[in-house]
């Protein structure tokens, strides 16, 4: 009679087990990503509109520096790819953007205006996601319609060019839907040194730039 509930209860304690263990935490193993359980990918093509400020600096021949700083406006345009099971994202970047910025120095002898007129650039990203969040850097090449104009002694004109730069900077973003993203990210230009003439006169120019944006996204699908 004991042998026969011995045996029962053993029967029954190896059919729970399985159940019992299917209820049981699972503890991811150090060193190894846990997938979101939303199953949310940053993989995918996105265009956007962005918004800012950005904080310049011309550095012009014999001290005549100025700041040419405003309101940028623009769109952007990028593809980013998500490794599986990884939170490691890498993708490629393009913008354009208006710029109001402008400034002057006025001396007694000359008048130097600085202008930003428009600006894009062409970056590399590389970031860390968890689920919906992500981290970046990015960096490339950079490119901006600047404009000088004024007097240097008796010569008077203007002259413009697109100077062409580098530009590094870091972000953070998050999908508030599974097609739309939110950004803010901070980028430093430096545009390189051109020479503008002025009338008979040669300005030489070196422009750098920091700035504040913030984007809307879509984000299409990662098949698209």
């Amino acid at each position: 009679m004991i042998r026969s509930i011995v045996i029962a209860a053993s029967v029954a304690a190896l059919g729970a087990a399985p159940a019992l263990a299917a209820d049981l935490p699972y503890e991811t193993p150090a060193g190894e990503y846990a997938a979101p359980a939303s199953g949310f990918t940053w993989s995918g093509a996105y265009v956007g509109a962005q918004a800012g400020y950005g904080w310049a600096k011309a550095n012009n021949r014999q001290g005549r520096d100025t700041k040419p700083s405003g309101a940028i406006v623009g769109g952007y345009a990028g593809y980013n790819h998500q490794f599986d099971a990884s939170p490691v994202v890498v993708g490629v970047e393009t913008d354009v953007n208006y710029n109001d910025g402008s400034d002057r120095k006025v001396t007694a002898a000359t008048r130097i205006r600085n202008e930003q007129q428009w600006s894009g650039a062409t970056r590399a990203k590389v970031g860390y996601a968890y689920d919906r969040y992500l981290a970046y850097g990015a960096a490339g090449v950079a490119y901006s319609g600047q404009k000088v104009s004024g007097r240097v002694g008796a010569d008077r004109g203007s002259d413009d060019k697109t100077a062409v730069g580098y530009t590094v900077g870091a972000g953070v973003e998050g999908a508030v839907t599974d097609n739309v993203t939110a950004r803010l990210e901070y980028r430093y230009t430096d545009y390189g040194t051109d020479k503008y003439r002025i009338g008979g006169s040669r300005e030489k120019t070196d422009v750098t730039e920091n700035r504040v944006m913030g984007g809307v996204a879509y984000k299409f699908g990662s098949a698209w």
